[in-house]
C-alpha cells in the first residue's frame, strides 16, 4: 500500500495560496492518467488541451479566483454527463462520438467552481451494471488487483480515485452505482437525497431513481464537491427548493448519535470477511460515543426485485428516443423499412445488458402486466420509504455493509445477471426511498481488497450523513490506503 494522495482540499489551498501552480498541479494530474490508464481503462476520454488551457486561464486570474472552492483542482466526470466540449457517449455505440451542445448543471458548477476538468470516466453502458463490464469500449480493473472489477456502474471514477490519478469524479448513481464502485476501491462515494442535485444533462437511465454525486478520497472531500454541485436548478423539475446545509462546521463527535443496525438484512450472503470488518467499524462507532440499535427494514429484502422492475420500465421508456432517427448512430444500409431501420440500429448500437433491461421494462409496462409487475413494485417502493422513515424516528443514521463482497473477478458474473444484480442488495433501498446515502472503507478482505461501510440518513439530511461519516474517518486510517506498485504492474490486455 502507498500513501494516500493529495486530497481536493490541499490542491485547493496550495493553488490559492500560490505555492503550486494550476497548470503544475494539471500537468501531474495528465501524466498519472497517461501512466496508469494503460493498465485501468479508467478514462473514455482525456481533454489534455482543454485542461491544461483552464488550468493556464486559473493561474493568470488566480488573485481574482482565490477565494473559489475548486481552485485548480482536477476532476473527472462520468461519462453519462453532457460536456460541451468533450464526447459523451454513456460508454455505448449508439452514441459513439457524440458531442453535446450544452453542458450539464453539474459541469457548469464544478467549472465556476474553479475546477479543472480532465477528461470522462468509463462507465457501464447507460449506467446498466455493477462492474462496468458492460462498456461498448472495454472493461475497467481495479487499481486494488487488476484482474478484479471496481464496481459499477461509475467504476471509472471510483478507479481513477483510487489509482491517484484524480482527488474528484463524479459519478451516478440509479441503485448503488457510485456507492458500490467506491466501496469496491476503497474510497469515498455520497449519493445526495434524490433532487438535491440537478439532473440536467445527466443522460437518463431511470429517472425517479437517478441522482449525481461525488467520488472522493474522503468524506471532506466528498463534501466540498457536493456544496458545490447541490442546489435547485430550474431546468430540473425534480430539483428540490430546500436551503443547502452549512457544512463548514461539522462535529467529530459521534457522543450520542443513534446509529441503526439492520442485523436481520446482513443475516444472509454476506461473506465473512465483510462482516467482520463491519462489525469492527460499528465498534468503532461505539467507542466514539455512539448508540447502537438493532432496526428493522423489512421490506428491503424485496428491495432488489422492486428496483429492478422499476428501473428496466424507466429505461425501456428513455431509451426509445435512441432510434437512429432522433438521436444516436443509424445503422448503415439503404432501401428499408423505417422498421428494419430501427431495428437494425438498436440491435447494433446497444449492448447486451441494455438490451436486456430494455426488453424487461417494456414486458413490464405492457397490457395486462402493468398491475401484476410495474403497479406492484412502485407499492413495494413505497413500503421501503415508510420503512425507511419509521426507522429515523428512533435513529440518526442506519450503518450497514455497502456491497455483501469484496470486488469479484472479472468475467466472474457476466453470464449470471440474476448474481450480478444481488451486488446492489445494501444500495437500491437509498435509491428506492430517495434518502441520502454514503460509503466510507472500513477494512479490507483476506484477499486484501477494500470493504465499505454505508451510512444511510433522512432525506436532505446531508449535514448528519457527512458528520458521522467524518468522525469515523477521523477515528480511522482505512481512507488512507491505496494500492502501490500499479505504475510499475505490466501492462495488461484490455
Amino acid at each position: 500500500m502507498s500513501a494516500a494522495p493529495e486530497t481536493a482540499r490541499a490542491i485547493r489551498d496550495a493553488v490559492a495560496a500560490g505555492s503550486r501552480s494550476a497548470r503544475d498541479v494539471c500537468r501531474s494530474a495528465l501524466d498519472r492518467i497517461r501512466d496508469a490508464d494503460r493498465q485501468l481503462n479508467a478514462f473514455r476520454h482525456v481533454d489534455e488541451e482543454g485542461a491544461m488551457a483552464r488550468a493556464a486561464e486559473i493561474d493568470a486570474r488566480r488573485t481574482e479566483l482565490q477565494a473559489l472552492p475548486l481552485l485548480g483542482v482536477p476532476v473527472a466526470v462520468k461519462d453519462n454527463i453532457c460536456t460541451r466540449r468533450m464526447p459523451t457517449t454513456a460508454a455505448s455505440r449508439i452514441l459513439e462520438g457524440y458531442l453535446p451542445p450544452y453542458d450539464a448543471t453539474v459541469v457548469q458548477r464544478l467549472e465556476q467552481a474553479g475546477a479543472v476538468i480532465v477528461g470522462k470516466t468509463n462507465c457501464d453502458e447507460f449506467a446498466m451494471g455493477s462492474s462496468t463490464e458492460n462498456s461498448a469500449y472495454g472493461v475497467t480493473r481495479n487499481p486494488w488487483n487488476l484482474e478484479r472489477i471496481p464496481g459499477g456502474s461509475s467504476g471509472g471514477s471510483a478507479a481513477a480515485v483510487a489509482a491517484g490519478l484524480v482527488p474528484l469524479a463524479l459519478g451516478s448513481d440509479t441503485g448503488g452505482s457510485i456507492r458500490q464502485p467506491a466501496a469496491l476501491c476503497g474510497v469515498t462515494g455520497l449519493k445526495p437525497t434524490y433532487g438535491r442535485v440537478p439532473r440536467y444533462g445527466l443522460i437518463a437511465f431511470a429517472s425517479s431513481l437517478d441522482q449525481i454525486g461525488p467520488i472522493a478520497s474522503t468524506v471532506e472531500d466528498a463534501a466540498l464537491a457536493f456544496s458545490v454541485i447541490a442546489g435547485h436548478d430550474d431546468r430540473d423539475a425534480t430539483s428540490t427548493a430546500a436551503a443547502l446545509p452549512d457544512l463548514s462546521a461539522a462535529s467529530t463527535s459521534l457522543r450520542g448519535v443513534r446509529v441503526g443496525v439492520p442485523r436481520a438484512l446482513m443475516s444472509d450472503g454476506v461473506e465473512a470477511d465483510v462482516l467482520a470488518a463491519v462489525e469492527g467499524a460499528l465498534k468503532v462507532l461505539e467507542e466514539q460515543g455512539a448508540v447502537l440499535q438493532t432496526i428493522d427494514l423489512p421490506h428491503s429484502r424485496h428491495g432488489i426485485a422492486a428496483y429492478y422492475l422499476i428501473a428496466t420500465a424507466e429505461a425501456s421508456s428513455n431509451l426509445a428516443r435512441y432510434d437512429g432517427v432522433r438521436y444516436g448512430v443509424r445503422a448503415a444500409g439503404e432501401g428499408r423499412t423505417v422498421a428494419s431501420m430501427y431495428e437494425s440500429t438498436r440491435g447494433a448500437g446497444f449492448g447486451a445488458e441494455v438490451k436486456r433491461r430494455i426488453m424487461l421494462g417494456t414486458y413490464v409496462l405492457s397490457a395486462g402486466y402493468y398491475d401484476a409487475y410495474y403497479l406492484k413494485a412502485q407499492q413495494v417502493r413505497t413500503l421501503i420509504g415508510n420503512d425507511y422513515e419509521a426507522a429515523f424516528e428512533k435513529v440518526d443514521v442506519i450503518a450497514l455493509p455497502t456491497s455483501p463482497t469484496g470486488a469479484f473477478p472479472l468475467g466472474e458474473r457476466t453470464s449470471d445477471p440474476v448474481l450480478m444484480y444481488l451486488a446492489d442488495v445494501f444500495t437500491v433501498g437509498a435509491n428506492l426511498a430517495g434518502v441520502p446515502a454514503m460509503t466510507v472503507p472500513c477494512g479490507f478482505t483476506e484477499a486484501q481488497l477494500p470493504v465499505g461501510l454505508q451510512f444511510t440518513a433522512r432525506k436532505m439530511d446531508e449535514a448528519r450523513l457527512l458528520q458521522v461519516a467524518g468522525a469515523y474517518q477521523h477515528a480511522t486510517d482505512w481512507h488512507r490506503r491505496r494500492p502501490s506498485g500499479l505504475e510499475k504492474a505490466q501492462e495488461v490486455k484490455r
